[in-house]
């Protein structure tokens, strides 16, 4: 049987990851400030769609993923790694 969800419950695994990573930024870069740096890389996320991924409740496409990688200076795996 398909499982659409981490054995966590989450919509995501790379939520927390996503968050860890934000926050490691120079100058602990805010939801906000992230969505503005994803936006500038051509990918339409607001501050409340940042916040859904991180806390698990939105899926995550590859392409998106894709894109958080490049913005937060990370590889695919780092995001995709479980806790």
């Amino acid at each position: 049987m398909y499982k659409n969800k981490a054995e966590t419950g989450l919509n995501n695994i790379s939520g927390p990851n996503i968050k860890k990573y934000r926050q490691a930024l120079a100058g602990k870069v805010s939801q906000r400030k992230l969505a503005d740096m994803l936006q500038v890389e051509g990918l339409d996320l607001d501050k409340n769609a940042v916040q859904k991924i991180e806390s698990g409740q939105r899926f995550i496409t590859d392409i998106e993923l894709k894109v958080f990688a490049k913005v937060l200076q990370v590889s695919y795996e780092d995001l995709l790694n479980e806790p």
